[in-house]
C-alpha cells in the first residue's frame, strides 16, 4: 500500500482504507450484477432460469453474507466474493452489512498490522490448523489483558499512579 497511509494516525488511515474498500468492493459486486444483468437479456437467460442455478442461486443470496464478510480476512478471494455475490443477484440489504463489517476488519487490520500477520496466520494454519488457532488464543488473551491493564491504570503503562483517597498509601 501507500506509505503514506503507514504514516497516518491510526484512526484517518482506517477511516481512509474503510473508504478504498467500499469503493473498490462494492465495484467488484456491481461489476457482477452487471454481467448478470446483461447475461440475463442473452442466450443465458434460460440457463440462470433453471431450477438449479435458481436454487444456488437463493442459498448464496440467504448464506453468503458471512462468506462475503470473512472473505476481507483472506488474501485472493475477497475480489471473487464479492464478484460472486453481484453475479448471483445478492441483494443490497443482504451485501451492503458484510461489506461493512468485513471492509472495517480489512481496513483495521491493513492500518495496524497489515496483511503480512495475516498472510502468516494462514500459511500457519495450513501447516497447523491446531496451532493457528493457539496463536490466535494467544493474541486474544493478550489484548484482553492490556485493555484491563489500561483501564485499570488509565492508560499509563510504566507511571505510578496516584493513591486514592479511600487506600491508604503503600510504603
Amino acid at each position: 500500500m501507500m506509505e503514506w497511509v503507514r504514516e497516518l494516525p491510526l484512526i484517518p488511515a482506517v477511516a481512509f482504507l474503510y473508504v478504498v474498500i467500499w469503493l473498490r468492493a462494492g465495484a467488484t459486486y456491481l461489476l457482477g450484477r452487471g454481467a448478470r444483468k446483461a447475461a440475463d437479456r442473452g442466450r443465458m437467460a434460460a440457463f440462470l432460469h433453471s431450477p438449479g442455478v435458481e436454487r444456488a442461486t437463493e442459498m448464496i443470496n440467504r448464506w453468503g453474507a458471512p462468506v462475503v464478510a470473512l472473505s476481507f480476512l483472506t488474501v485472493g478471494f475477497q475480489t471473487a466474493a464479492n464478484a460472486a455475490a453481484g453475479l448471483t443477484g445478492m441483494p443490497a440489504r443482504r451485501y451492503a452489512p458484510a461489506l461493512a463489517v468485513g471492509g472495517l476488519a480489512w481496513a483495521f487490520i491493513y492500518a495496524t498490522v497489515g496483511l503480512v500477520a495475516v498472510r502468516a496466520w494462514f500459511e500457519l494454519f495450513i501447516i497447523s490448523p491446531w496451532g493457528a488457532v493457539g496463536v490466535l488464543g494467544v493474541l486474544v488473551v493478550l489484548v484482553a489483558v492490556l485493555l484491563r491493564h489500561r483501564r485499570r491504570t488509565g492508560g499509563t503503562l510504566g507511571e505510578p499512579q496516584p493513591a486514592r483517597v479511600d487506600q491508604p498509601p503503600v510504603d
